[in-house]
């Protein structure tokens, strides 16, 4: 029994460390959720240097995250350290394709393809909302430009069908991005015929006053 007691004994150890383990990335990963929130509120304010310093600490507290769980991978592989990560993911996805900026793959941001996706997935969905900001100033190109992005971005996300198990749960949110790019579409084609008639009625006005 002596030695049962010496085993009881190393396990609780390692079961300590590991519950330490847990604690500190539990904590890590809600802070670094909150600072990609905050950095993708930046982006769609146009805070650029705010942006880029958000996501800069929020790619620095992902590694600090990883290093933490690297002797555990049931932890690195847990729901909220892979959420926190997709975080991280969708702040850099989000802000590249709003300044149209080459998308950074998954070994630059030292995260899993599964994980990678999901935050492309969450990226496009994010778009909607830079794009009805454009267009209540009135419809232009960058509007098209990013719904286009929205559109292949779909496109690609819709070929990738495999397991939740192997995805994380992507086949969810490729259908959430499906029906957040139908709604902008609407809203875009809304906001370009509203343009043309505004530029015919002008076109009206201007030719009535002309014969007048």
């Amino acid at each position: 029994m002596k030695t049962l007691d010496q085993t009881a004994e190393a396990i609780r150890a390692q079961m300590e460390q590991i519950n330490g383990a847990r604690d500190t990335a539990y904590q890590r990963s809600r802070k670094l959720i909150a600072v990609c929130a905050k950095s993708i509120r930046a982006i769609h304010r146009e805070e650029w240097e705010t942006a880029e310093s958000l996501i800069q600490e929020a790619t620095e507290a992902g590694k600090e995250m990883v290093q933490d769980v690297a002797d555990y991978p049931n932890l690195y592989y847990a729901g909220y350290t892979q959420d926190a990560l997709k975080e991280m993911v969708e702040a850099h996805l989000t802000y590249a394709l709003v300044r149209d900026l080459p998308l950074p793959k998954p070994e630059e941001l030292g995260v899993e393809n599964s994980t990678w996706l999901n935050g492309l997935a969450e990226a496009a969905t994010e778009l909607r909302r830079r794009i009805l900001d454009i267009i209540r100033h009135g419809y232009n190109n960058e509007a098209e430009r990013l719904l286009d992005h929205m559109d292949q971005i779909y496109s690609t996300l819709v070929t990738i069908d495999f397991s939740d198990a192997i995805t994380g749960g992507l086949r969810r949110r490729t259908d959430t991005v499906r029906a957040v790019l139908e709604r902008t579409r609407g809203d875009v084609t809304t906001s370009i015929r509203q343009t043309e008639l505004e530029k015919a009625l002008k076109n009206l006005e201007s030719k009535l006053g002309t014969n007048q």
